[in-house]
């Protein structure tokens, strides 16, 4: 198995919507994306899947030094070996790579977040600094366009805590903030015993109307010149908008079930946005 052929089958596994955006990329480009997204699922099963924290510390340790030989041309892993292409043709930063290594460390050390503001750090490092690399794969000619990438990132990590309440619980982790617990009268011990509650819809309406401003403001921020190179984050946040949508419309029964969206239509949207933007691309020519 070579590397990129690593690389795809860790992406395929995942079962991810980032999988359906990468399919209309050109072939650099998508190898370049499906290697980062490697890298990003291997960091984060690090966390979520070695029980012992010493133990998965070290193994972000281990990644860590892995990136430096990788940014050295001395790749070890298969992951490394990917990114080695990709860091040969975009301009990929070691330190943004070093800042999501550094939030999926924080799921180790903090099991909940005062305020807003700390978690908006954590979903920049999870996130926001995902979308900056992506950015540089995908190209841009306005850096406005990495103001974009920013707020999308926070968009779509909150649509991934929303939807994804129960499951951290589950891990004793409670991404929503403390303070905004408290405001709207949700126990922390009742998240996690999984307890669902008119108090917590009207807190995840509030989270809901948080991220959707964020989608919001990534738009505003994305200049048409860069449209048509940023399709594939387009796609994502389609996706992403759609199943907040559904979490919505399901009233936020985050509790008893998980609400996710079915291979067939995230195909869909995904070719109905790659449409769009082709078209909406042509207009401008």
């Amino acid at each position: 198995m070579t590397p990129d052929d690593y690389c795809q089958d860790k992406a395929a596994k995942s079962g991810s919507s980032f999988y359906y955006s990468f399919r209309f990329l050109p072939k650099l480009q998508r190898q370049a994306i499906i290697a980062l997204y490697a890298f990003c699922r291997e960091v984060d099963d690090a966390v979520d899947e070695i029980a012992d924290i010493d133990v998965a510390r070290k193994t972000l340790d281990w990644w860590r030094d892995e990136l430096h030989q990788t940014f050295a041309g001395n790749p070890s892993h298969p992951v490394g070996r990917a990114l080695v292409t990709a860091i040969n043709n975009f301009n990929l930063h070691e330190e943004y790579f070093m800042e999501i290594i550094d939030g999926m460390e924080m799921d180790l050390e903090q099991f909940s977040y005062p305020e807003f503001k700390q978690l908006a750090l954590y979903c920049h490092r999870a996130a926001s600094v995902v979308g900056l690399l992506s950015v540089e794969i995908f190209g841009y000619s306005d850096r406005k366009t990495l103001k974009y990438a920013e707020n999308l990132g926070m968009a779509l990590q909150l649509t991934n805590i929303i939807r994804d309440v129960r499951e951290d619980a589950e891990r004793g982790r409670i991404y929503l903030p403390v303070d905004e617990l408290e405001q709207f009268g949700v126990k922390t011990d009742d998240i996690l015993s999984l307890k669902s509650s008119p108090e917590l819809t009207a807190l995840l309406q509030y989270q809901s109307d948080r991220a959707k401003q964020y989608y919001q403001q990534a738009m505003q921020f994305l200049p048409d010149v860069d449209r048509y190179n940023q399709r594939t984050g387009l796609i994502m946040a389609a996706i992403y908008r759609a199943t907040l949508d559904e979490i919505e419309q399901d009233g936020f029964q985050v509790m008893h079930h998980r609400v996710s969206l079915t291979p067939i239509r995230k195909l869909w949207i995904a070719w109905k946005t790659a449409r769009a933007e082709k078209q909406r691309y042509k207009k401008q020519l």
